[in-house]
């Protein structure tokens, strides 16, 4: 069976970006039996803390689209963000602003694979955890990375988002 368009473009970016899990062999989205629309269903469904689920969260920054990579322990403070990225206002995008610039559903946005390059924040909360887990590509795919593998494949900037 053929993996949907946008896990395999998931899986076609980790493979191109060399990523790595934290054991160091090669990053492999997988599918859970159901779809994980919130940081703690897929931490329940994985058996890990919250705050090791790198939520995917596309904002609207004065028009551009802002991909905030968080720790599902926490909610995103926009005003620091905006504050952080000098611009007028960071607001949570539609759900037709996330398909036009990921190409990916809300619940199932990842951190790559996406048309063209999305700024990307990934907050320093989770640095404290030698294993992440991001969607990936659609709201039952997942994947399991590091941190530092994170900011390495989706260029993104380390940042205190909370």
């Amino acid at each position: 069976m053929q993996p949907h368009p946008n896990v395999q473009a998931v899986q076609d970016a980790l493979d191109n970006a060399g990523a790595r899990d934290a054991a160091g062999g090669p990053c492999r989205v997988r599918l859970l039996p159901e779809a994980v629309h919130t940081a703690a269903a897929a931490a329940a469904a994985l058996e890990v803390e919250v705050g090791q689920i790198a939520n995917s969260l596309i904002f609207d920054a004065d028009g551009e689209p802002l991909l905030v990579l968080t720790s599902g322990a926490h909610r995103v403070d926009t005003a620091r963000v905006a504050a952080t990225l000098g611009v007028r206002a960071v607001t949570r995008a539609t759900p037709e602003f996330v398909r036009a610039h990921t190409g990916q559903p809300i619940g199932g946005v990842a951190p790559l694979g996406h048309p063209k390059p999305v700024r990307t924040l990934v907050d320093t909360a989770l640095d404290g955890y030698d294993e992440i887990w991001a969607a990936g590509g659609v709201p039952q795919s997942i994947f399991a990375t590091t941190y530092s593998e994170l900011l390495r494949i989706t260029a993104g900037t380390p940042a205190e988002v909370a």
